[in-house]
């Protein structure tokens, strides 16, 4: 392919958000760094780009479970521009978790379009391997203000959104509760133990475990180097200390009605009914109307107590979105395929056959998508949630942490010497 380097300065910072495996939404944007130096000339160059009208080869990188909706798209994209190229589309399977280890480890023979879920932007923007949307204002104006934003840096827009649903909420089995019992942890618990059942929470996952964090107004966010983060849950301070945290997860670990488990087993355990409730998201929606039944529901998280208060558990929020490689050498048609198979039909589309969240405003906002249980409830919780940008430290001290609770604190522990060791685990440099 041939070179076409659109990104022509790289901050530091950015480059070490690359190499941490994450990016920074939670600074303060006024805070400026270098890399507002970043250059997205790229974006006009695209636009001035003429379409070419002989012989265009396109690669599309998705999973591959979303091959034969995504194949619909194409063929529509091609008559939609039937004379005006002779097109050659072809889609290969690329898991999005696996996106930014595909792209960067060969970025010129990587798909000139790839799906790619939004913690990985900056990584690939740090790597030369984004062109910025051409049409801008048009994509920002059609998607979720949220959506706009995890696709952008620095208010530029570098992926085309296309689902808002890649975030976590309550599912419960209606047979046992009700939906004033799911209200609160508390009840939930209390309703689960009564009947020898069990609530499922993959607790020691950072990403789950910041639910219980994340309303406290206890702070916590990466830096400015994008790669180490800000913490204070060991505070001693304010209404809502570290400790009174430590204790409430303690309480509910070790209650009968709960089992701290991974996803998968949420799963197996509620086909075989000793789950009535679980902490999850949409990959798990059919799996879990399966095996309920007529008795499935979704909900928001509930509240949970901590210092004799109700707080709202929160969660981190995730979009989907198309990336178009910044080496691609037919660029503007790539720009083209990528905003296409964004835009609010194929986003319906994409809704009808494979109940994934659409990022469009108007597609967000149909019937359809508000009676889908999965979907509404993780529109509904997203009003609590942040997107997640954090630093790798973060996870290992998390898991460590949790684990630690997990077990009921078997060595005694003092809860703020708990949340000392978490706090410096979570703060620590990750360059030894």
């Amino acid at each position: 392919m041939k070179k076409k380097v659109l990104i022509t300065v790289l901050a530091t910072s950015l480059l070490a958000a690359s190499l941490a495996g994450c990016g920074n939404k939670n600074t303060d944007d006024s805070s400026q760094t270098e890399a507002e130096s970043v250059d997205v000339t790229a974006e006009q160059d695209a636009a001035d780009e003429k379409l070419e009208s002989g012989k265009v080869s396109l690669r599309v990188w998705v999973e591959e479970a979303n091959i034969p909706n995504l194949q619909k798209m194409i063929d529509s994209f091609k008559q939609k521009y039937a004379g005006q190229a002779d097109f050659d589309i072809t889609i290969e399977v690329s898991g999005d978790a696996d996106t930014r280890k595909n792209v960067l480890g060969d970025i010129h023979n990587a798909a000139d379009i790839f799906s790619m879920p939004d913690d990985q932007l900056y990584s690939l923007i740090a790597g030369g391997a984004l062109s910025p949307v051409v049409n801008q204002d048009e994509v920002k104006s059609a998607n979720l203000p949220d959506a706009v934003d995890a696709a952008s840096y620095h208010e530029d827009l570098y992926a085309y959104p296309y689902t808002a649903d890649n975030g976590y909420f309550l599912y419960y089995n209606n047979a046992y509760l009700t939906e004033e019992d799911v209200q609160t942890l508390d009840r939930i618990l209390e309703v689960a133990a009564e009947n020898e059942k069990k609530l499922s929470m993959e607790f020691n996952s950072g990403w789950y475990l910041y639910s219980f964090f994340g309303n406290t107004g206890l702070e916590f966010g990466i830096n400015d180097d994008g790669v180490t983060n800000h913490c204070n849950w060991n505070s001693t301070e304010g209404s809502i200390k570290g400790v009174d945290v430590a204790d409430s997860l303690l309480a509910i670990a070790t209650h009968p009605g709960f089992v701290a488990q991974p996803d998968a087993s949420f799963v197996e355990m509620a086909q075989s009914g000793e789950c009535i409730a679980g902490i999850s998201g949409v990959w798990n929606a059919v799996a879990v109307e399966e095996a309920w039944g007529n008795n499935y529901s979704a909900c928001k998280l509930p509240t949970y107590t901590c210092n004799g208060q109700q707080l709202q558990m929160s969660s981190f929020k995730g979009y989907k979105m198309f990336g178009v490689n910044a080496y691609s050498e037919h660029l503007a048609w790539a720009h083209k395929l990528a905003d296409w198979i964004t835009n609010e039909e194929n986003q319906i589309l994409r809704f009808e056959e494979r109940s994934q969240g659409p990022s469009n405003i108007v597609a967000a906002s149909s019937d359809a998508v508000g009676k889908v249980p999965a979907i509404a409830a993780v529109i509904d919780q997203s009003q609590y949630g942040v997107l997640q940008r954090v630093g790798n430290s973060y996870w290992n001290a998390c898991t460590s942490f949790a684990d630690t609770i997990a077990a009921g604190n078997p060595d005694n522990m003092p809860m703020q010497d708990l949340m000392d060791r978490l706090v410096n685990g979570i703060s620590a440099s990750v360059v030894q």
